[in-house]
């Protein structure tokens, strides 16, 4: 048996791949008789989850995570947990 289809990205219309400190991020843009979607899978260390979200979300998802972003940028982090340089 292969690879399940979210795993490579087979037959999608778009896939964006990142990798965020020890996860691996992939975005799988797909269709399927029910409409468009994005699949986003995490794999950490061979272990995957997955969140599918409708085409018709993706404008606030999207703006849900600026928000999140300026939130986080705007926001002080104690010293504990700053980002390396």
């Amino acid at each position: 048996m292969g690879k399940p289809e979210w795993s490579s990205g087979e037959g999608a219309l778009r896939v964006e791949t990142l990798r965020v400190e020890r996860k691996v991020l992939t975005l799988i843009l797909n269709e399927n008789p029910r409409g468009r979607f994005v699949r986003i899978v995490e794999d950490v260390n061979g272990r995957r989850d997955m969140v599918m979200v409708p085409a018709a979300g993706l404008r606030e998802l999207r703006d849900a995570l600026n928000r999140l972003i300026e939130a986080d940028e705007a926001t002080p982090r104690p010293p504990s947990v700053l980002p390396p340089v």
